[in-house]
């Protein structure tokens, strides 16, 4: 390894005669095999060598240490910090914080299970339901990991605070009465709780179509690709990606985990697998997204084992999913529009509101955003203003 990175003798000496020769090969390697560049791994390789002298590795290489101990010893050097926290955690020398012991923590873990292999829901709704289940225990504040104290009346009262002013909106704490439901409706059924208490929790009502979904106007999502116009590589990689979320209205799971297989190029035609459901949708591929996911190929994207599509651009390559968010976001603050939310979901919104004043129906709008209920679809009906306008201004001519 040293041999490929090292041409001057000197330097090539000092890391082979370096402490923690074994370790610092591996921990080498296995950047390597994650696609890293030359330069990247040079410079990893001189850091270790600074963080084994910092960390006195020299004196105990095997020996544990915390998060806390690596940043006492590497204060202001953040990026040694992030790098040595890595190479610990990969030589297993890393302790971990242990976990917050919570008084219904194995009730939690038993439920999660319950989820995961019983009801086979997705990772997400799993996710959410723990979320929820945990908010509100911490709401009621339990103090044993006894349920038979609560009660219909102290679930009531936690609702009424988490919907006082500046708390979760409705439609939050509705989700989370629908989790809380399943939740007690499992504990009833280990005996943990009262009987009847899952039936007890009744959800805060929700206004049919109370609130309008808004995203940028087509106006402005043709400025925001126009922004990515050139020959730059975040440009050219960003291009593919906010045309998948405007103009097929996919969530941003279901763009970060595009895969390389999900495109047959030959019949013209993609796949996405819905973040919700885990169902699988076939879509036509446009021209002009054909063209960007191109150039973006045969351009941009590096050479990586990763099958995903969109990767980062540095060093170590990786899927991007986690920084689509932070992406679209800046973009569409740039252009200097009000919206509610800046993430991939305002071009969704933008989607279905275009669809819907080029003339489709709701339900064509909902196979295309991936919809299983045609409620989430119906809020989409008094979205275009204009429409409506057009509609209340048409001259009847005597029909009346």
């Amino acid at each position: 390894m040293f041999d490929q990175l090292l041409m001057h003798p000197f330097y090539l000496a000092r890391h082979r005669t370096a402490p923690m020769l074994e370790e610092r090969l591996a921990f080498l390697t296995h950047v390597a095999n994650q696609d890293c560049g030359r330069d990247h791994l040079q410079r990893t390789a001189s850091e270790l060598l600074v963080i084994v002298k910092m960390l006195g590795l020299a004196h105990r290489p095997r020996k544990a240490m915390t998060r806390d101990e690596v940043k006492c010893k590497m204060a202001n050097c953040c990026r040694l910090f992030r790098l040595a926290v890595r190479w610990l955690r990969f030589l297993g020398c890393l302790q971990q914080r242990p976990a917050p012991l919570t008084p219904w923590a194995k009730k939690i873990k038993a439920f999660t299970n319950y989820m995961e292999h019983e009801e086979e829901l997705q990772a997400e709704t799993i996710r959410h339901r723990r979320w929820f289940v945990m908010q509100f225990l911490n709401q009621i504040s339990i103090k044993s990991g006894s349920l038979h104290g609560i009660t219909p009346g102290r679930i009531d009262m936690a609702f009424q605070m988490l919907l006082d002013p500046g708390g979760y909106s409705r439609k939050t704490v509705r989700g989370c009465a629908s989790a809380l439901r399943a939740f007690f409706r499992f504990a009833e059924s280990r005996g943990w709780c009262r009987k009847g208490l899952a039936a007890s929790i009744r959800s805060p009502r929700v206004f049919s179509q109370a609130s309008v979904p808004l995203g940028p106007s087509w106006d402005d999502v043709q400025r925001l690709l126009a922004m990515t116009d050139g020959d730059q590589p975040h440009n050219i990689r960003a291009r593919p990606i906010l045309m998948l979320f405007a103009i097929y209205g996919l969530r941003r799971g279901e763009v970060g985990r595009l895969r390389l297989e999900d495109f047959d190029w030959e019949h013209e035609v993609f796949r996405v697998v819905s973040s919700k459901t885990g169902r699988v949708r076939t879509y036509p591929l446009t021209r002009s997204v054909g063209d960007a996911i191109l150039r973006y190929l045969q351009e941009v994207r590096p050479r990586s084992s990763h099958r995903e599509l969109f990767l980062s651009l540095n060093p170590p390559f990786r899927p991007v999913l986690a920084s689509l968010r932070g992406m679209v976001a800046n973009r569409l603050q740039s252009l200097n529009v009000s919206l509610p939310h800046y993430g991939p979901h305002a071009l969704r919104h933008a989607c279905a509101t275009r669809l819907l004043a080029t003339g489709l129906s709701l339900k064509e709008i909902g196979d295309q955003l991936g919809h299983t209920h045609p409620e989430s679809t119906q809020i989409y009906a008094k979205v275009d203003i204009v429409g409506l306008r057009e509609v209340a201004d048409f001259d009847l001519g005597g029909v009346l």
